[in-house]
């Protein structure tokens, strides 16, 4: 059956970050996932994560300076030894908050080099972050972005991404597939969950086409719901979306499964 983490990024933003953890809690979640912790003290978020009995499904590494609209640099040519230290900064928060799917942000494309040196470098870059955290248990997650919200995203579709993840030959590098993202891009996704099963090891949701709660627009959730459990997907699913109104007033779709 379906189970839910809660985007702390995203949701219960009627209150500072910090109070969406108990917010979440009340709410009936038992994980949760947010776009970054850095911003704080890594025990702080432990702390949260133990008064409330969390689960840390999943967070991004550093993705470099997002506010000027970079999103990650795995796959930037010429950025291999900040790659590296961000895998070592990820990697402190990961082991603190005994989180075991951490995301690799690719980076939009630099049109200084090639496609080819762009898949490269992020081959390289992959393994190299894979196999510090397999030392620790943890899946390195590899994520498309639609062209529509990140426009020469190195990313950008389902099976491009496994393809790479199967170049990448390492066996914690698995697929963060957001179905918001996939309907955009690729669409037929009752397929798509089943065609890339096997890579897949991160689910997330959003409404189409307004990235609002997913019982609304043109995917029918519950369907998708029971087409990954077939699929043999028992992880969590983030629910990664702007609510339409406030968090709390737009739970009614989750709490059958809570």
């Amino acid at each position: 059956m379906a189970k839910f983490a809660a985007n702390l990024t995203m949701l219960f933003t009627e209150v500072p970050f910090l109070e969406r953890f108990e917010r979440a809690h009340n709410a009936g979640f038992k994980a949760v996932e947010y776009l970054f912790p850095y911003a704080f003290d890594a025990d702080i978020l432990a702390n949260k994560l133990q008064q409330f009995g969390f689960e840390q499904a999943l967070f991004n590494m550093p993705p470099g300076d997002w506010d000027a609209g970079e999103r990650g640099f795995a796959a930037i040519p010429g950025r291999e030894l900040e790659f590296q230290e961000s895998v070592k900064t990820a990697l402190t928060y990961a082991k603190a908050l005994n989180c075991k799917k951490v995301h690799a942000m690719s980076g939009i494309v630099d049109p200084r080099f090639t496609r080819e040196q762009h898949t490269n470098t992020f081959i390289n870059n992959i393994r190299f972050a894979a196999d510090a955290f397999a030392e620790q248990d943890i899946e390195l997650m590899i994520e498309p972005l639609n062209t529509r919200d990140a426009p020469n995203y190195f990313i950008a579709h389902q099976r491009q991404a496994a393809d790479l993840i199967r170049q990448v030959e390492r066996a914690n590098v698995k697929l963060q597939l957001d179905l918001y993202h996939a309907q955009i891009m690729d669409g037929d996704l009752t397929h798509l969950i089943n065609d890339l099963a096997d890579v897949t090891g991160y689910i997330q949701i959003a409404s189409i086409p307004s990235r609002n709660e997913p019982f609304e627009g043109e995917i029918n959730y519950p369907h998708l719901f029971t087409v990954l459990d077939d699929s043999g997907y028992d992880g969590w699913i983030g629910c990664e979306y702007n609510p339409k109104n406030t968090t709390e007033e737009g739970l009614d779709w989750v709490k059958p499964y809570l």
